[in-house]
């Protein structure tokens, strides 16, 4: 191999390509980022920028009781058995050594959050930025780079890999002026995403999924899936994803789940549920798709609340997305929904949240539900926001092929990588997967790419 330009080569800016780097110089190796779009941030800006951690010293502070094999337990117990679950116990595993490494090396601000558990996990384990808004978390991993002294190049999209003797070498790059240019590395980290935002791969290869609206980072396009699978490497739980029943319309913004867990409900125009809304806002995406539009949030104003305390969610109210009823007739002429039918399926809800009968859908969670007046009501849609099938890769995010071998320099992490939230759909997915794979597994890529 002939000289290189630089030790390691990150293709993506989100948080997993960002920590990736990171990682790889705190090793004592040469970074660039290489980023297709005009800003670094991928679908990691778009999140609530929640990292699950079992153990760490935040959760021992606030009083919560954690360790690695429950939250194995409690990933496997929602994804179900799929082609990565060493990703899982692996994750689990670095988790709070991660959280602990992003706060005190590198200056990112997190912390636990203790108003919910959210979808999945059975103690509060997510750690976030105190705004819950993952552009927060972006930035701080944007200007801990800076600092550490990795370029983060926008704008340059990486069009192809230089492979050499079946090794990967570097990589081809599309400049904005200077045409394509070639960076030769020892290592190339993917960190690209997914394949959401290409209808084609979709159609290929999670054809349920067509039907939804994609919301996530338009650079999900899935040629970094492409180059590993050219390369002879094996694809894993292609056809999971993470869906999202409840996006804000017309604001685009996400409705907090928050809204559910805490004792909501969705009905769609004839006024009738869709489903157990407590499977998570993942899985309850498809079900929704059942519905007959307009579909609305309905949860009452102790919820709103509460729920207030999350700046995405105080934005929407800002933004008159979330209409309060005193009655029930003052909802019905919200939603459009027949009143008669409504009142029905909100009096049998109460019944099941008191306990005088079963649900219907067989919720058993109702947080503080019955709903009582003022009822609050947010019109909302289904979405797509990110893939988590991807290349199959070992415990330190090294592309694997069909025999078991490693393609010799090609690291791939988050939605480039099998995700770890089951092996087909939307219900295996627990809150914090897509973070949890992105800057988990980058930062055990990162690490090992320096190294290599």
């Amino acid at each position: 191999m002939s000289g290189v330009d630089v030790d390691v080569v990150v293709v993506g800016a989100g948080g997993g390509g960002l920590t990736a780097a990171l990682a790889a110089s705190d090793a004592g190796a040469s970074v660039v980022v290489l980023e297709k779009l005009e800003n670094p941030g991928g679908n990691t800006a778009l999140s609530t920028g929640s990292i699950p951690a079992a153990g760490s010293r935040f959760q021992r502070e606030a009083g919560v009781e954690d360790d690695p094999e429950r939250m194995t337990a409690d990933l496997l117990r929602q994804s179900g058995p799929h082609e990565a679950e060493h990703l899982t116990r692996r994750l689990a595993e670095t988790s709070a050594s991660l959280v602990e490494w992003l706060v005190d090396d590198h200056g990112v601000a997190l912390s636990l959050i203790t108003d919910y558990k959210h979808v999945g996990h059975s103690v509060t384990r997510l750690h976030a930025p105190r705004s819950r808004r993952g552009i927060d978390l972006s930035n701080d991993l944007v200007a801990a780079c800076k600092r550490a002294g990795v370029d983060v190049v926008t704008g340059n999209p990486v069009v192809e890999l230089v492979v050499e003797d079946g090794a990967v070498v570097g990589v081809v790059v599309d400049g904005p002026r200077s045409g394509r240019y070639e960076i030769r590395s020892k290592a190339v980290v993917l960190a690209a995403n997914g394949y959401a935002a290409n209808r084609e791969l979709l159609a290929q290869w999670a054809p349920e999924l067509v039907g939804l609206e994609y919301f996530g980072a338009h650079g999900s396009t899935g040629e970094a899936i492409e180059w590993g699978v050219a390369l002879g490497g094996r694809l894993c739980n292609q056809a999971a994803y993470q869906g999202y029943a409840a996006v804000a319309y017309p604001h685009g913004s996400i409705l907090s789940w928050t809204t559910q867990e805490k004792g909501g409900v969705i009905v769609d125009a004839t006024g009738s549920r869709l489903g157990d809304e407590i499977v998570g806002y993942s899985g309850f995406a498809t079900e929704v798709l059942k519905g007959t539009a307009p579909i609305w949030a309905v949860y009452d104003a102790r919820i709103r609340d509460i729920t207030l305390r999350e700046d995405e969610f105080a934005d929407l109210v800002e933004m008159g997305g979330a209409r309060e009823c005193a009655t029930v007739e003052e909802l019905a002429s919200v939603t459009g929904a027949p009143v008669d039918a409504l009142r029905a399926t909100l009096d049998a809800y109460a019944a099941a949240a008191r306990g005088d009968r079963p649900d219907a859908f067989g919720r058993t969670d109702f947080g503080i539900a019955p709903l009582e007046p003022p009822y609050v009501a947010s019109r909302v849609t289904p979405g797509l926001f990110h893939t988590q099938g991807g290349l199959d890769v070992d415990l330190d995010g090294r592309v694997l092929t069909e025999g078991g071998a490693t393609v010799p320099g090609l690291f791939a992490v988050g939605g480039v990588a099998a995700g770890v939230s089951g092996h087909h759909g939307g219900r295996g997915y627990s809150s914090g997967n897509g973070l949890l794979t992105a800057v988990g597994l980058g930062r055990l890529a990162g690490a090992a790419a320096a190294a290599s």
